[in-house]
């Protein structure tokens, strides 16, 4: 059979067409034609590149499932990475259901999840713990409001990714009354609409990555941020697998009581006292999703299977591994330096020297990914 990855400018789309690859699935690697030199293209795993025209790109996307189902006399699987691609085949999973396979949430769902408030809504009857919130209230002075919040606190929209904003760009984390106002006035601007103003939690933060099919969980990993950059507030730069059932079965309650389909990461920061908080949902593959194949799970192959309508394989225990993304990686260990943590910048020198911590886009297996991925990330300036 064949599986259509989408996206393929994503390094986690790259963990998609190894994981394949590696277990005999023909992949046809696709990418708007605007996208230059998309690393997925350059993996040895992807047995056909195709460039797909912006104007066109759901129509294009139909045709190209449909080629292959007249060619090969069966559908192929669909397996979109990018948000925006899955929101679009969410939209139109009539049609595209009727060419390919497929294992993806609802645009209900995505609205749910996508949405952080509504997220809180739903996981606080369910038992979930989630951040003290604070919202200002009908006819209140912003003086008043801005006064009652305790600080530090987390300053949010309600989906930043629908306005274009990247991880570290989501959030704000304010120390001082007037970081809390201009934040709140910079998403209030950006949005039409209150952020979202919550708690600030000193703890470790953790995900839980899990893969359902209406409402059941079929598979899971959890694992610990490591390190993040910006050392501020980012994405994972290094992160390790762990075994955590207490947010699995967080995690299990929202995908069972919204009966959700596809992949997710759902992520949760501890309070001082160490217990967690969830903080928001990803319904789609995550920035960490490589940890899935660092940690020798069958994660995306069962994705395949769930789409494909194929048993699936017997469930192999995840191993502990730690995985870690460079050169951001490097730029945290200097960013703790810089803010006065050395024993973190000595921690992410360790670790790049460790050969079992495993490198999140590179594999001797098939290095060319990783030449155009550091290629196209010094092209765009780097990690200043």
């Amino acid at each position: 059979m064949t599986a259509i990855v989408t996206d393929a400018h994503y390094r986690m789309s790259v963990s998609l067409i190894r994981d394949l690859f590696d277990r005999g699935v023909r992949v046809v690697a696709c990418e708007k034609a605007s996208i230059e030199a998309p690393v997925g293209f350059a993996s040895r795993g992807a047995a056909q590149c195709v460039r797909l025209p912006d104007e066109e790109y759901e129509a294009a996307l139909l045709a190209l499932c449909r080629e292959v189902l007249e060619a090969e006399g069966e559908k192929p699987v669909l397996l979109p990475v990018g948000a925006k691609t899955l929101a679009m085949v969410s939209r139109s999973r009539d049609a595209f259901s009727a060419v390919a396979g497929l294992c993806a949430a609802t645009p209900s769902q995505l609205a749910l999840f996508n949405d952080k408030a509504a997220v809180s809504a739903l996981a606080k009857t369910l038992g979930v713990p989630v951040p003290e919130s604070f919202e200002r209230q009908p006819e209140e002075p912003d003086e008043a409001f801005f006064s009652r919040v305790p600080l530090p606190c987390a300053v949010k929209p309600h989906c930043g990714e629908s306005f274009g904003l990247t991880a570290s760009q989501r959030y704000r984390i304010c120390r001082t009354k007037n970081e809390l106002i201009a934040a709140f006035r910079h998403f209030q601007t950006l949005t039409n609409e209150d952020p979202i103003v919550q708690e600030y939690l000193p703890g470790a933060a953790y995900g839980c990555s899990v893969l359902a099919k209406d409402g059941a969980v079929y598979r899971s990993l959890c694992h610990r941020r490591v390190r993040e950059y910006p050392v501020s507030g980012g994405p994972s730069s290094c992160c390790e697998s762990v075994s955590r059932s207490d947010l699995l079965a967080f995690s299990e309650a929202l995908v069972q009581e919204t009966g959700f389909t596809g992949p997710a990461m759902f992520e949760f920061k501890c309070a001082a006292d160490g217990s967690p908080r969830l903080l928001e949902v990803n319904p789609r593959v995550w920035g960490t999703f490589p940890l899935t194949r660092a940690a020798k799970t069958d994660f995306v192959y069962s994705w395949f299977c769930l789409a494909a309508g194929l048993p699936l394989p017997e469930e192999v225990p995840a191993q502990h591994v730690k995985m870690a993304y460079y050169p951001a990686d490097f730029a945290a260990g200097l960013g703790y330096l810089k803010a006065g943590q050395p024993g973190r910048f000595f921690a992410a020198a360790a670790d790049f020297l460790n050969p079992r911590v495993k490198n999140g886009i590179a594999d001797p297996k098939d290095p060319a990914p990783a030449r155009v991925y550091f290629r196209n990330l010094f092209h765009r300036g780097g990690h200043k």
